[in-house]
This record gives C-alpha cells, sequence and structure tokens, in this order.
C-alpha cells in the first residue's frame, strides 16, 4: 500500500531541501510576527518548527493532528491542542493570530479552514499562511515529475499560488498586510551541492522575487463598518436669542413703575 500523506511529508522535512525550507521559514516567522500583539495565538500543524517563538502573547498554542509527530510539539513550551483544521476547537473570535504553515496545501478542504480561521479571528486579527509556490524552478520540477515520476516535493500536496490564496482572503474580507518569497535555490538534494548556491538567495531576492520556491504571506482580518451613502444635506441651525437676565429684567420693572 502506498504510504500516508504525512509520512511522506515529514521524511521530506527532515531532508537537505527540507531543512532549507523550515530554516529560511523560521526567519521569516519571527520577523513577521513579533509586532504582533494580543492575548492568543495558534499555530495549527507542522510541529517541526516554531512559529511563535519571537511573539509575546501570554497564550501560545498549537493544535496538531492525530498524524503528527508528538515529539517535535513537546520540544517547545506552548499547549498542546489535538483537534481538526476543518473544525477548530475554539469560540467564536477568541483568537488574535493564527499562523497556518504549509496546512492549506495538503487539506482536503482549505475554503473549509480559512471559513474557520475567519470565526474564530478577531477582528483585526492576524493571519499568517505559508506555502510552496507553483511558479518556482520548484514547482516547475514537481510538474515534469508527475510525468517522469520523480518528484521532488512530496506528491501528495496540491501547491496553491499565491494569487489564489489573495482572492480566497479578500473574499473573506481580508486585508493583505506583508508578503515574502525565498528559497531560491536549485531543486537538489545533496547537502553540499545546496550549500554552494547560498549567492543565489542574495540574486533571486533582487532579479526574480516573485519566483521564489517559498512565500509567507500575512493578512488582517478587517470588520465591515457603515458607510453612508449619497451627500449629506447641510443643515442650518437656527441662532438662538439672546435672553436678558433675571436681574436686568427686575430692575427694568423697577424703573417703568417709577415712571408710572
Amino acid at each position: 500500500m502506498p504510504a500516508p500523506p504525512w509520512s511522506s511529508w515529514e521524511k521530506w522535512l527532515q531532508s537537505p531541501p527540507g531543512r532549507y525550507v523550515l530554516g529560511w521559514e523560521q526567519k521569516c516567522f519571527d520577523q513577521i510576527v513579533a509586532d504582533v500583539f494580543g492575548f492568543n495565538a495558534v499555530q495549527i500543524g507542522l510541529p517541526q518548527i516554531n512559529t511563535l517563538s519571537e511573539n509575546r502573547m501570554p497564550m501560545q498554542a498549537i493544535l496538531i493532528h492525530s498524524n503528527d509527530s508528538l515529539e517535535y510539539a513537546s520540544k517547545y513550551h506552548w499547549h498542546l491542542i489535538e483537534g481538526s483544521s476543518s473544525e477548530l476547537p475554539f469560540a467564536n473570535e477568541s483568537l488574535d493570530l493564527v499562523v497556518l504553515p504549509h496546512v492549506l496545501e495538503f487539506a482536503t478542504d482549505p475554503h473549509q479552514i480559512l471559513r474557520e480561521v475567519d470565526r474564530v479571528l478577531r477582528p483585526e486579527g492576524r493571519l499568517i499562511i505559508s506555502g510552496f509556490n507553483p511558479a518556482s524552478l520548484w514547482g516547475a520540477r514537481q510538474y515534469l515529475s508527475r510525468l517522469i515520476g520523480s518528484p521532488y516535493l512530496p506528491r501528495d500536496g496540491q501547491f496553491i499560488g499565491l494569487i489564489r490564496v489573495k482572492d480566497w482572503l479578500q473574499l473573506l474580507n481580508f486585508s493583505l498586510d506583508r508578503g515574502h518569497f525565498g528559497c531560491y535555490k536549485f531543486p537538489l538534494q545533496g547537502i553540499s551541492s545546496m550549500n554552494r548556491m547560498d549567492f543565489l538567495e542574495h540574486m533571486g531576492n533582487r532579479w526574480w522575487p516573485i519566483f521564489g520556491a517559498v512565500f509567507v504571506v500575512s493578512a488582517i482580518k478587517r470588520h465591515q463598518g457603515i458607510r453612508m451613502i449619497g451627500q449629506i444635506a447641510p443643515v442650518r441651525v437656527p441662532a438662538i436669542q439672546q435672553l436678558s437676565p433675571a436681574a436686568k429684567r427686575s430692575k427694568l420693572k423697577e424703573i417703568q413703575d417709577t415712571v408710572n
């Protein structure tokens, strides 16, 4: 029988390209979450990386699936919650930060996961997503591997482009905050060969930034408010007549009585 999707994914993460991707994403997550404030932060899946290490929220938790490795999840100081990403065990509008590291790619219904995230996030809460970029050398090799039968990335993932992710987020009234592309090295597997391509990181970030193998995007949940339609007619406030003080009125009455 073929291996389950999660086992091939975990095996790939332990390979040289997998460690290379996790290292780049760790730096990127540390930079983004450092200035996100609130009380409750949750990472969903991928316990091989701690995306909340640089965040200062008092409650940090990870939602792991039944097939995730507890060995990696127990390495960090966070609350362990077992559940399903399509039915998040959190109350409505109770979280300030949700991180989805490579979750949508291996989900049967990524739309449902985003709807659940929209439900549990507070207004102005932050959502961070990472994924593989199909418009890259890694994506091209993965596409060709379906024809020649030698995949470079886990075959079970359905990699989603950043443009489609942006469309999904805009439909849920999320506004994009920032985004990063990275991992410009050639899709090789050896450690020594990948180490010799360090110069490609600076070149790719300058000359072909949107063709990085991995992307990380940050979005903010916006709360729809009331907007006035049309021009408001000016209303003129009538002037208030000047009133005489009570002391002046009484004095005036005394003068009139004296005259009479």
